[in-house]
């Protein structure tokens, strides 16, 4: 692309002492109703569901849109700028992920859309093997796969530690019949628990026995450095809208092969090279062996320089320092939640286990919906109730029934919110 074309620049990260919000997010200001009268700041503790919009995500889509154009298609000024953006964007997000020099990054709608995807790209009689514990995403897929005969599935229970984790692994992976092609999907972070699962142990025994595997990180890639290299894993699978960058965007990221081997995930403009028709006069379609081959249509350029924005954000910023802030709102949310003996916080792996910031509990006298309604209308503070699209897991944990409130936070979470919310819940519970 000619030099003269550039995209408008990324927001920079101001140096300096670190405030106490390190990466300021939309909404910050909102206030809302409360139940007697008056408004509150609002206490947005739902991250785990969508993420706000980082402010400067915000800002640079905002500084691109006026220079919105087709991508890949068009000769013009605009549509050879977001082209560059586009394609930059990925390039972003492969360092982020620390991806291999042949990996590829394919932009999806979401961490679901990207499993689905590569649950269509399986090779034939490709076993798969996946715990109870996962979210519908990296759940369902394979199931709906299992069901038409295309793809064995191997459904691995709960475990109740790292260990038995990867030990329940291995034997599932060494008991299979035939000894073929095997993919395992693993979380990197529960979206229910907040536990943070032994990815690279787990990668390591899938490969002593010939299996590949797909990280499901949308949970993990808001809180903490994800690398494809470190952990060894073959794919990754991320949300923006998780990732502080709400455009209707999603990332699969990965290994090559199965992928330019696999039909493409949709047919349409852009994944093919050529369409004539044949002697029957009906289309013959040659199609891309690169990324383009599963970015059929117009792609999503402001959704992906949206994730690319929160990549370089997150980066720039230092998931180490991000991480300690996490870990110290984290002790003070546990904190508060222990001090009220009517709560049970949701474990698998127990209380020392390494987590980032989503927690799940239950009251006892409370149906969660009710509580969670409670807190909007008292207090101001939106959180989670119910089974999180992860029934499996929730069941196992509540093998009684019921369902449970899920309080999550990231960067932009104020200490006051973790105090108010703590509060909170001791005054709900003491009524």
């Amino acid at each position: 692309m000619s030099s003269t074309v550039s995209a408008p620049a990324p927001t920079a990260v101001a140096a300096g002492p670190a405030p106490s919000l390190p990466l300021p997010v939309l909404g910050r200001d909102v206030r809302v109703p409360v139940a007697g009268g008056g408004e509150v700041a609002y206490a947005a503790l739902d991250y785990a569901a969508s993420a706000p919009a980082l402010q400067r995500v915000w800002d640079d889509v905002a500084a691109y849109a006026p220079y919105y154009g087709s991508v890949h298609r068009g000769a013009g000024y605009l549509s050879r700028l977001s082209t560059e953006l586009f394609e930059n964007s990925r390039a972003t997000v492969a360092a982020f992920l620390g991806c291999r020099a042949d990996d590829q990054v394919v932009f999806t709608r979401s961490t679901t859309d990207s499993l689905n995807l590569l649950a269509a790209a399986l090779p034939t009689g490709t076993r798969v093997f996946v715990f109870e514990t996962e979210h519908h995403a990296a759940l369902l897929p394979w199931a709906r796969r299992a069901g038409t005969g295309e793809t064995p599935v191997t459904w691995l229970d709960a475990p109740r530690s790292p260990a038995e984790a990867v030990e329940t692994l291995e034997r599932a992976l060494a008991a299979r019949e035939p000894y073929g092609p095997a993919l395992v999907c693993v979380t990197g972070a529960s979206n229910v628990t907040g536990e943070v699962w032994p990815v690279r142990e787990l990668a390591a025994a899938a490969h002593a026995h010939g299996a590949r595997v797909v990280l499901d990180a949308a949970q993990l890639a808001p809180h903490r450095a994800v690398d494809i290299g470190e952990l060894d894993v073959d794919w990754v699978a991320f949300s923006g809208h998780k990732l502080y960058a709400p455009f209707g965007a999603g990332v699969l990221a990965g290994r090559a092969d199965w992928l330019r081997a696999a039909a493409p995930y949709l047919a349409g403009g852009g994944a093919t090279r050529s369409v004539i028709r044949d002697a029957s006069g009906a289309p013959a379609v040659e199609w891309f062996d690169t990324v383009a081959r599963h970015e059929a249509g117009s792609p999503n350029v402001i959704g992906a320089h949206a994730v690319a924005s929160a990549c370089r954000a997150l980066t720039e910023a230092g998931f180490e320092r991000l991480a300690a802030r996490e870990e110290a709102l984290l002790a003070r949310l546990r904190a508060g939640l222990a001090a009220v003996p009517e709560v049970r916080v949701l474990s698998l792996f127990g209380d020392d286990a390494p987590r980032v910031g989503v927690v799940s509990f239950v009251v006892d006298g409370w149906e969660s919906s009710a509580f969670a309604a409670a807190l909007s209308a008292e207090y101001g503070i939106g959180v989670r109730d119910g089974l999180f699209c992860a029934h499996p897991l929730v069941r196992a944990l509540l093998p009684a029934g019921g369902s449970a409130v899920r309080v999550s936070f990231g960067v932009g979470t104020p200490d006051e919110h973790i105090e108010r919310f703590a509060g909170a819940v001791g005054e709900l519970v003491r009524r």
